[in-house]
């Protein structure tokens, strides 16, 4: 029983997609001021310095942009045993900022509730805002993404892969299905 692949989102597309969110993200905040990118590892990170990249470009100015590990926030740890740690990266005060969550898949919510749980241990920034590459649906929490490149609705059985280039850029999403 092996697995099926349908390319959902190519190389053009990913990138019509972070080049829209950055633009999207821009006209919310009217720029870059207070304005911070959180990406939660591992692949929320590496599309938020992509977006990062993306804003400066269009703004002149980069907004902050960090990272943040959410291993130990999780409510399933005691089902899947140890998970290797990462490391949070938030060299900058998050009181009164304005922060975009990146993610690059929105499933049940679980993570969400997670990364928004580190970041409020952090200090209390003015807004939490969350940017994802794909919404696949099937939410557990009354978690809802402000900025979407794409709707892919999925069955649980069904997988959501975004594959990164060996820069760290995404290059392509892909919907995974078992094979019957």
């Amino acid at each position: 029983m092996g697995k099926s692949e349908t390319t959902i989102l190519d190389t053009s597309g990913v990138n019509r997609a972070l080049t829209r969110i950055s633009h999207e993200i821009l006209e919310r905040n009217r720029g870059t001021q207070d304005l911070v990118l959180v990406g939660i590892r591992s692949g929320g990170d590496h599309l938020a310095d992509e977006l990062c990249r993306r804003i400066a470009e269009i703004e002149g100015e980069a907004p902050l942009v960090g990272a943040v590990d959410i291993t130990l926030y999780r409510d399933d740890l005691g089902s899947r045993g140890s998970l290797p740690m990462g490391k949070t990266q938030i060299p900058f005060d998050v009181d009164d900022k304005r922060i975009v969550l990146v993610d690059d898949v929105l499933y049940t919510g679980r993570t969400i509730r997670a990364a928004m749980d580190a970041l409020i241990d952090l200090g209390r920034p003015r807004s939490i805002q969350l940017a994802v590459l794909v919404d696949r649906g099937h939410r557990e929490l009354p978690i809802r993404p402000d900025y979407i490149g794409r709707n892919v609705p999925t069955s649980r059985e069904e997988e959501i892969s975004v594959v990164f280039d060996d820069a760290m850029l995404p290059i392509e999403v892909r919907l995974v299905k078992a094979a019957t």
